[in-house]
């Protein structure tokens, strides 16, 4: 099947003029208390464009969180009755509002990487030298065995793809 470019680049199009007048409307227009400090980090818009999803990240705790996400839900209307006005459209697809975890996910890996880092530096500097005695020298199995017995990230189970089977004979 081809590829359908402009019908892409549309929808990108689309998705990001979105992106850019929800925003505006979390900077100030929309006066609910519940509303936080936010911003709106991507828009996805279904192939058919019927319905979109918002991700908005959002400065403060999980409970500001929830209750910017309760806001957001109950302003969609206005939102959207908004956007039909200002991008000029018939239809503005139905919109839902979700966190936007990513960043904060992203800071505690960094964390992570840098407690391992300073880890590291640790383990190098208290490794002698190779003039060292055998008594003051730490064995490398000890050193493996630490790191394996600590794992920085949880293994995630892998998808499994359906396989198809292969012809037995080739067609001629």
């Amino acid at each position: 099947m081809p590829e359908q470019r402009a019908r892409t680049y549309h929808r990108n199009r689309v998705a990001s003029t979105f992106s850019e007048e929800i925003g505006a409307m979390l900077e100030g227009e929309l006066s609910d208390p519940r509303i936080a400090e936010s911003y709106v980090t991507e828009v996805v818009l279904a192939p058919g464009g019927k319905s979109a999803r918002v991700f908005v990240a959002v400065h403060g705790s999980e409970e500001e969180e929830e209750s910017t996400l309760a806001g957001l839900m109950t302003a969609r209307a206005y939102i959207r009755s908004q956007l039909r006005d200002r991008m000029g459209v018939r239809h503005v697809p139905e919109l839902t509002f979700a966190i936007d975890r990513s960043k904060r996910m992203t800071g505690r890996m960094d964390e992570l990487l840098g407690r391992m880092r300073k880890r590291d530096r640790k383990r190098e500097e208290k490794t002698p030298k190779a003039g060292a005695s055998a008594a003051e020298q730490v064995p490398a199995q000890a050193v493996a065995d630490e790191i394996v017995a600590k794992p920085l990230v949880a293994k995630q189970p892998v998808a499994k793809l359906p396989v198809k089977p292969l012809p037995l004979e080739p067609k001629s």
